[in-house]
């Protein structure tokens, strides 16, 4: 990780003092030394993609996932997004299903799901590097602090954001979130060994745009 860290000025005014402190100091030393044994996913440049495609002053809906695609060329800083060329995962797959059945919109192949960002969704993973073909094997080195500060952050600093958590990790996090201020949506997660526990069926795309409509926000637009 480049230790001149590019992050756009919203979230650099609100997390500016984490990276001075010592988890993240010590995060910053862990990925200097696993670059040199190891190939590491996402590349630099994109590691805080999800901040700097959705500017903190524009967070109206967040998706948080758990990890990074761990396969080449998957891994693009958006929680359950892939680059264009990408074949779909699973999870992603399951999503899309969920979005058809909820709004009947089709999904042509497109896995990059920026388009979601620029309209204020912000796709953050608990942890925001693994190594390559490892999963969870940058857990538990501080990023976790890291994102568990963005979401205690959002729900200090915003109003009205709603937060789509899905799967029993996802869910842990509700002890950082101000419910009286903001609105939580949960269920399984949309991976194929627990999307049909309550995933596929949820209607939290349409959820998500009843409440925006509601609190006279732009909705989403989840067509890509």
């Amino acid at each position: 990780m480049k230790k001149n860290i590019q992050l756009e000025k919203g979230w650099k005014n609100v997390l500016q003092e984490e990276f001075g402190k010592n988890y993240m100091q010590n995060l910053i030393k862990f990925l200097t030394k696993e670059k040199v044994n190891y190939t590491i996913y996402p590349n630099d440049n994109n590691i805080f993609n999800a901040f700097n495609s959705t500017p903190f002053n524009n967070v109206k809906v967040v998706i948080l996932g758990q990890d990074p695609y761990h396969g080449k060329g998957q891994a693009n800083g958006l929680s359950f997004s892939v680059s264009d060329g990408i074949k779909t995962p699973p999870s992603l797959v399951n999503i899309f299903k969920e979005i058809e059945r909820d709004l009947g919109i089709k999904n042509h192949g497109k896995g990059d799901l920026t388009y979601w960002t620029k309209q204020g969704v912000l796709l953050l993973n608990a942890t925001l590097t693994v190594r390559k073909n490892e999963a969870g094997s940058h857990q538990n080195r501080g990023w976790e602090e890291f994102t568990d500060k963005v979401i205690s952050t959002i729900s200090d600093k915003k109003e009205g954001v709603i937060f789509l958590l899905w799967g029993k990790f996802a869910q842990k996090k509700q002890k950082l979130i101000h419910k009286n201020k903001h609105h939580i949506l949960i269920s399984s997660h949309p991976s194929p060994l627990s999307a049909y526990r309550g995933f596929l069926g949820c209607g939290h795309f349409s959820e998500v745009n009843k409440i925006l409509k509601k609190e006279n926000k732009i909705e989403i637009n989840w067509e890509l």
